[in-house]
């Protein structure tokens, strides 16, 4: 077991982020936090005073910070924007078998059962895609395509990415993923 105060925040906070992309905001619990992250709830109320909202918007930014992360590393293995999304479909889809089908988006569950509910993590979500879409459309700007193609373009590669990976979540199949993969890629060079 971690000893540092930050470890044991950042055990939180992944423990957290893992169980409400499964579970969803009302199926997880602060118990069950602790717990999964070995650290005693006075850690999980020392670190998030404002208890499981404060502490569901973490997660949520943790999970931005994830997605985010393959997002690039999807984009940046080619040149050709449509060709780097068609990657990402792919990763989205190892990813998701890999896990049993159950890790899709991290912050999907969370996002549709607090709508309307709670501002704190209606925040964080609505920032998480604000940074997903710009992580696009800084690729397809960096490929030439005009400001205003890019911005919408990029809305719908992530919107199109959340559907198909829902779709193969509960189909347990990467086709939806390979089928959006194909057609964004056909999409996008429409436009180059």
């Amino acid at each position: 077991m971690k000893t540092t105060t930050t470890g044991t925040r950042e055990r939180i906070v992944r423990a957290t982020s893992r169980l409400l992309q499964r579970q969803g905001y009302e199926g997880t619990g602060i118990k069950q936090i602790s717990r999964e992250a070995e650290a005693t709830l006075g850690s999980v109320y020392h670190f998030f005073p404002g208890g499981k909202q404060e502490l569901a918007a973490a997660a949520i930014r943790h999970g931005d910070l994830e997605f985010a992360g393959m997002l690039r590393e999807g984009l940046g293995s080619s040149e050709d924007p449509a060709e780097a999304v068609t990657a990402c479909t792919r990763l989205l889809a190892v990813a998701l078998r890999e896990s049993g089908w159950q890790d899709g988006c991290p912050i999907t569950s969370t996002a549709l059962e607090t709508v309307g509910r709670a501002p704190v993590i209606e925040q964080a979500v609505v920032e998480a895609f604000a940074n997903w879409r710009a992580v696009v459309e800084e690729k397809l700007l960096a490929a030439g395509l005009g400001a205003d193609d890019s911005r919408e373009l990029a809305a719908t590669v992530i919107s199109a990415l959340e559907g198909a990976e829902l779709a193969a979540q509960v189909a347990r199949s990467e086709e939806p993923l390979h089928v959006t993969g194909k057609h964004l890629a056909r999409l996008i060079g429409t436009y180059r």
